[in-house]
């Protein structure tokens, strides 16, 4: 295989955390009140559409982490979730919470895809999804799926900021290079 499939996700996973650090950076210019003020978007509020992100990326990664590849950098303890969490939970409604397991999040993937062996992209992924669905494909279709997803929700936050009258500025993937 060659080396830049990983080196791919090992981008995705620093814009990530640029994209997030910028975005968060951004959502400090407004108070709390502002941040979930409830917008009519998918999650509601600027607050909840980031938590869900959180929220997300700890299910994911779980996922990752119960294959058959033992994975150090994906800590237990920053993935836990309590019993019955789904996606629409509000797992940390205190903002500076929110923000520093955002900021471990990202630290933890991309020290996760630094140790990443290749051939983990091509294995078969086994899990659960959270209807109780059967799931099994390539992992790389769930690697695309996990930072497309943090794309799209970011997006969703970008206009509710702008909207809110605070623009993040330039967001395209390729400003960091």
């Amino acid at each position: 295989m060659d080396a830049a499939f990983l080196d791919n996700y090992r981008f995705l996973a620093r814009y990530n955390r640029w994209m997030n650090q910028r975005l968060y950076a951004s959502c400090d210019t407004l108070g709390d009140e502002e941040r979930k003020r409830q917008r009519g978007a998918f999650f509601g509020s600027i607050h909840h559409t980031l938590t869900h992100l959180v929220l997300a990326d700890k299910m994911w990664l779980h996922r990752f982490a119960s294959q058959e590849t033992v994975f150090a950098a994906l800590s237990p303890a920053l993935l836990a979730l309590p019993e019955g969490s789904d996606y629409s939970s509000d797992l940390h409604p205190d903002w500076q919470d929110l923000r520093q397991t955002r900021d471990a999040l990202d630290e933890m993937i991309e020290q996760w895809l630094a140790g990443m062996a290749q051939d983990f992209l091509t294995s078969a992924m086994r899990y659960t999804n959270t209807k109780g669905v059967q799931r099994a494909h390539p992992a790389w279709q769930a690697m695309t799926h996990f930072f497309n997803h943090q794309t799209h929700h970011r997006g969703q936050v970008t206009t509710l900021l702008m909207q809110a009258g605070v623009d993040i500025g330039v967001t395209d993937l390729i400003a960091l290079v």
